[in-house]
């Protein structure tokens, strides 16, 4: 058995510096989507990944890979989104186990309300603190750690595993 590889002192503190932006980031865009839209972030989520849907439409299989979610998680958010209107579930055309969650005009109307000042939070919570170097520097970054990641996932666990590199917005 070999022995712990403990961080470096920088390692350590790019390490930190990465947790403590991670959460700020998120605790602020959470909270801006709360105050004026009405909503989580992880709600947003979930109508910016159907928007971008065909059809506006996905499997709800589907739908908690691409938001990293699990099954019981994901479907709990739905029947929230599907209280106020926003989401509807059908049962799958081709396949009589699976649902497919369907973003409503209601709920298409809401994440357009929401969408510029999610945005705006996300501009001056990250993009306006750093420079165009940093910002593509930061995009490949996180783009080697998500690669290395699903590289490592277990295909058959879609629950703990890799989600498709389906197009990003800001979220």
């Amino acid at each position: 058995m070999t022995g712990t590889r403990w961080l470096s002192a920088d390692e350590q503190r790019a390490w930190r510096a990465y947790l403590e932006a991670t959460n700020l980031i998120f605790d602020g865009l959470d909270h801006q989507l709360q105050r004026d839209a009405g909503m989580p972030h992880a709600y947003y989520e979930v109508l910016v990944r159907l928007s971008e849907s065909p059809d506006r439409a996905m499997r709800m299989s589907e739908l908690a890979v691409a938001t990293r979610s699990s099954r019981s998680r994901l479907s709990h958010a739905v029947a929230r989104l599907e209280e106020r209107g926003w989401v509807e579930r059908a049962e799958c055309p081709t396949d009589r186990r699976g649902q497919v969650a369907h973003l409503t005009d209601v709920g298409y109307a809401a994440l357009e309300t929401a969408a510029p000042g999610h945005v705006e939070a996300v501009r001056s919570h990250m993009i306006d603190q750093l420079s165009p170097d940093q910002i593509c520097q930061l995009a490949a970054i996180g783009q080697a750690i998500v690669d290395g990641l699903e590289a490592e996932a277990t295909p058959d666990c879609p629950d703990e595993g890799a989600a498709s590199s389906a197009s990003r917005s800001t979220r």
